[in-house]
């Protein structure tokens, strides 16, 4: 069943089980932070925007995106807001609403499929994948994820993880958002880790 949920698209993609700091200046988002200190469960959906800008409006946005509950928020100079989000679990818009005068949507949730037998070999595969890029990144000065990650043993979970963690562009991240199965997740990922190591180790050999 669809619901009504405040709105706030972004360039990049956000996971669930991600978390997300954020800085928020923009007065209708500034208003957003002040509707929420109001409000007993406080979340909001983030959609990427697949063309145009973050500030003004007017851009184009995905159809698939993520709740995130914020954690944590303060008012800083200026009337602007830090706060800390955490990815909660995948939406589809249904219909985008007035702004209010944030961005409005109705949104459905959007389940996983039940992982298959092969997900924990690929879980592993990406907990890997995931270490050797950030391993060859840390060899050539480049920020990348910790090495002392763990990746949760549920699948589905595991799985976001790993996206997060992971330097990918904003389209394919939203191509990995999309993926129901968290098993054909997995293994898409570890396909596009395969690309980046293979880059970063020619990078390597060249100097």
């Amino acid at each position: 069943m669809g619901y009504a949920l405040p709105m706030f698209p972004l360039s990049n993609v956000v996971f669930p089980y991600m978390l997300l700091p954020l800085h928020i200046f923009e007065d209708r988002y500034r208003e957003l932070m002040s509707d929420l200190q109001h409000v007993e469960e406080p979340e909001f959906g983030v959609v990427l925007i697949e063309r145009g800008w973050e500030v003004g409006g007017g851009e184009e946005r995905a159809e698939l995106g993520t709740v995130v509950r914020l954690l944590d928020s303060e008012q800083i100079e200026g009337g602007r807001w830090v706060a800390v989000t955490a990815g909660a679990r995948r939406i589809r818009v249904t219909k985008w609403l007035p702004d209010a005068p944030y961005p409005m949507a109705t949104v459905e949730d959007v389940k996983d499929l039940e992982a298959s037998d092969a997900s924990e070999t690929l879980r592993e595969a990406a907990y890997f994948a995931v270490r050797k890029v950030a391993a060859l990144q840390a060899e050539l000065g480049e920020p990348g994820a910790p090495l002392d990650f763990d990746l949760a043993e549920d699948p589905t979970i595991a799985s976001y993880q790993a996206c997060a963690l992971s330097p990918i562009g904003p389209l394919d991240a939203q191509r990995l958002l999309v993926i129901d199965d968290p098993t054909a997740r997995l293994w898409e990922l570890v396909e596009m880790l395969r690309d980046q190591i293979e880059y970063l180790e020619l990078q390597l050999a060249t100097g």
